[in-house]
């Protein structure tokens, strides 16, 4: 048996308005009474055994359980005046059970409350707290706990200036020992949980554990936070949130990413947040994606930095974040370094392990402690360990040029997607992506495994960003899939020859991939083209299985002979010229090939050898796309 106390015996002045004399927990919650929805969540959720805390309109709250029919035991204690939240429990508690839930009557809230007690038990803790980031961490009471889970102080609002805090709210939804309140019945009344009774016994030296939780639970305790629950309601927000259902997630590197790579972070002040940071996590946010950090955190094994500083140091990023309204879900860090001879180092850390990327150690914990599905989730980072994790792991990877941008070196990876920084890679994820997907939804019920696609077009008319979500969506449908760029195969700038053709070596393509196209399979060591050295780079392996669809784009794709033997689908890529054009010279400046005239020349040359080749092959495509209105905001 499942016990709950619902503190049901508040007057709700704040919401009047939409009370009409009715007592607070029973405020209709679009169409329903609050009442009827917690009883029925607890319910769902193996609670048995309700009691209900009253004191304003008791009478009401009476004839409403008079009136209802329900298989759980409900009993109502009315102790007769105000005591607070804990003095109206304190007062009772002696009727309830050993352990059992506290909610309050004026939150709609969906809590997996078998997961939260088995978190409960598994810490020994007096009293578990329900915890969560919010967006306004700065004007909000704020919970800190210690690396075990255990609260240690509450930090009421204000905050003292300079205060760099971690992001948790208190939610107002506990597991409660019985025995752990026994000592303090006779606390003064009346008394708030929150504000004194808790804090109180924490200096007690009483265990109170907290639980993070992204679950939905609202207080609305004012008519804009009704109608703000309401509009969550009948959008399914709150269905979206629950543990049971999986949810998506955008996993975020931290430096380079997030903040300035500045060397080693050591201390807080040597973290400064880039300009986008916040506002593409707050996009995240809003999008209801579970926006979870995993962080490389060798300064713990080399001991540049402990732990508690660590932890300062995270109180920054959030507190920085909370100040524009976002926030982060869970933050994962890994202390270990596998090399050891530094001065100062930790010798306990310095070892291989599971977590530090490109390994997916953190990722696959935050999966299985979130319920994240792989295949909605994404994965942004600056180097190629980020790269390497997200593939690794099955999550779709967005490169982003700030920090390393790539250019560590250290893994020979492509990423799916790659933007100047965090917030157009957000950007992307949260608007352009679903928008892409769908325009090409009719089209990818028609693929099958084994399938050849071409897409060709002009340059910067958006093919590859096409061929990665085409990927990236076969993928999500349980096929093997495989995007390439014809930029693989373009010569070194000593070798090439007139013409757009003669910048390509397509009989080396054909060479290459003449196995699978004849209906087989292979193995490739491919060349990325580096388009900074306009040359080839490190080769990586690339497999094609016989039944693997490739997706293969570029300028003259259309145009090359294959002779392959594939089902095969044509994709034309086109646009408006004068934005094209605008992309191509800012691209060759941006890549300091060219100063502002000499890229408008390059451009009117290109003009005249590529244009009219490419735009012949448009007449034998099978579809032809125009993703000027999708991509506008793409650089």
């Amino acid at each position: 048996m499942t016990q709950a106390v619902i503190l049901a015996g508040g007057k709700g002045t704040r919401l009047a308005e939409r009370l009409q004399g009715r007592p607070k927990p029973l405020v209709s919650v679009d169409g329903t009474p609050l009442l009827e929805r917690q009883l029925q969540t607890l319910a769902a959720h193996g609670v048995d055994d309700i009691v209900v805390l009253v004191n304003h309109a008791a009478d009401q709250i009476q004839a409403f359980f008079d009136q209802r029919d329900g298989s759980i035991r409900t009993r109502l204690f009315d102790d007769g005046e105000p005591r607070g939240t804990a003095g109206a429990l304190l007062a009772c508690i002696d009727a309830l059970d050993d352990r059992f839930i506290v909610v309050y009557g004026d939150t709609l809230f969906d809590i997996d409350v078998s997961h939260m007690l088995a978190a409960h038990q598994a810490a020994g803790a007096d009293v578990t707290l329900l915890l969560h980031p919010n967006d306004h961490p700065a004007d909000s009471d704020l919970v800190e706990m210690d690396a075990s889970g255990r609260v240690v102080a509450f930090h009421g609002y204000p905050h003292p200036a300079g205060a760099e805090l971690r992001n948790l709210v208190n939610a107002a939804f506990y597991v409660v020992e019985k025995k752990a309140l026994m000592a303090w019945r006779d606390f003064p009344v009346p008394c708030d949980f929150a504000k004194d009774l808790f804090p109180a016994m924490v200096r007690g030296g009483a265990h109170i554990a907290g639980y993070v939780s992204f679950e939905y639970i609202k207080d609305l305790g004012t008519p804009k936070r009704l109608d703000k629950v309401e509009q969550h309601l009948r959008s399914g927000v709150v269905a979206r949130a629950s543990r049971k259902q999986p949810q998506k997630a955008v996993f975020v590197d931290r430096d380079g990413t997030l903040n300035a790579l500045r060397g080693y972070v050591r201390r807080p002040d040597e973290l400064d947040p880039l300009p986008h940071a916040a506002e593409a996590v707050r996009a995240l946010n809003n999008a209801e994606y579970r926006v979870v950090l995993v962080t490389n955190q060798p300064v713990l094994a080399r001991g540049d930095c402990s732990f508690d500083d660590l932890r300062r140091i995270h109180n920054r990023l959030e507190s920085r974040l909370g100040e524009e309204g976002a926030y982060l879900d869970a933050i994962y860090f890994c202390p270990h370094h596998p090399d050891s001879g530094f001065p100062g180092e930790v010798v306990a850390l310095k070892v291989a392990c599971d977590c530090r990327k490109p390994a997916t150690g953190m990722m696959r914990e935050a999966m299985a402690a979130m319920n994240i599905q792989v295949t909605e989730s994404w994965m942004i980072g600056d180097s190629t360990a980020d790269v390497l994790a997200a593939h690794s792991a099955g999550l779709r990877s967005v490169l982003v040029d700030t920090g390393e941008g790539g250019a560590d070196g250290k893994h020979v990876v492509q990423p799916d997607f790659r933007f100047p920084h965090v917030g157009a890679a957000a950007d992307f994820i949260v608007r352009t992506y679903p928008r892409l997907a769908a325009l090409i939804e009719g089209w990818l019920d028609q693929i099958q495994s084994g399938d050849l696609i071409l897409i060709g077009g002009l340059a910067r008319n958006g093919k590859s960003t096409l061929a990665s979500v085409l990927k990236c969506e076969l993928v999500r449908r349980g096929l093997d899939a495989t995007a390439l760029s014809l930029d693989a195969w373009l010569r070194p700038e000593a070798q090439r020859q007139s013409g757009v053709l003669g910048r390509y070596a397509l009989d080396e393509a054909r060479r290459d991939l003449g196995g699978w196209l004849a209906g087989g399979s292979v193995k490739i060591e491919l060349q990325a083209y580096d388009r900074l050295r306009r040359d080839r780079g490190p080769a990586r392996h690339v497999v094609l299985k016989q039944e693997s669809v490739l997706i293969l784009e570029g300028v003259p794709a259309l145009h090359a002979d294959l002779g392959n033997s594939r089902r095969t689908w044509r994709f034309y890529i086109e646009g408006s010229e004068a934005l094209r054009r605008i992309r191509v010279e800012s691209d060759l400046v941006a890549r300091g090939l060219a100063d502002a005239q000499g890229a408008a020349s390059c451009y009117l040359q290109r003009q005249e050898d590529e244009v009219p080749l490419v735009l012949a092959t448009r007449s034998s495509a099978d579809h032809v796309l125009d993703l000027d209105s999708i991509l506008l905001s793409i650089p």
